[in-house]
């Protein structure tokens, strides 16, 4: 019974109206699970993120950590220094990602090779040698 119910709703979650299907967005993108990640070494100003973060924006920064404020998974602390600075740090609420991150991390450290051969393999398939991807190489250097 609960397993049918289940898969009653399921198809629901995949509805642009449905608001699992917004959160999820906010939560899986690239910068946010990358935020939290560099922020679990404790609390960081806004540079010493965006310099842990190669490659991201200040706009991208600040939207990504604007949106987990928003959604109670970062907070945002104004340090009163001079000039004035602001921090963000994990809420208790953003640590329950850690551990589902943290697998899909790891996952993807353990499967790079596997995902590589696939795309090799298909890309010979399709008539096309074998493209050099960035992401791979700079993790498995």
């Amino acid at each position: 019974m609960k397993e049918t119910a289940m898969l009653e709703l399921e198809p629901l979650c995949f509805s642009s109206e449905c608001p699992s299907r917004a959160l999820f967005d906010q939560i899986a993108d690239k910068w946010s699970m990358m935020v939290l990640a560099v922020l679990d070494d404790g609390p960081q100003r806004f540079n010493a993120v965006r310099r842990r973060l190669q490659g991201v924006t200040q706009k991208a920064l600040t939207q990504s950590l604007r949106r987990m404020e928003r959604n109670g998974l970062v907070a945002r602390e104004v340090i009163s220094l001079s000039p004035v600075a602001v921090q963000y740090q994990i809420t208790p609420l953003g640590r329950t990602l850690q551990q589902p991150f943290r697998a899909l991390h790891e996952w993807t450290l353990e499967k790079l090779p596997e995902v590589d051969a696939a795309r090799q393999a298909f890309d010979v398939a399709q008539g096309r040698g074998p493209l050099h991807d960035t992401a791979a190489a700079s993790i498995a250097a």
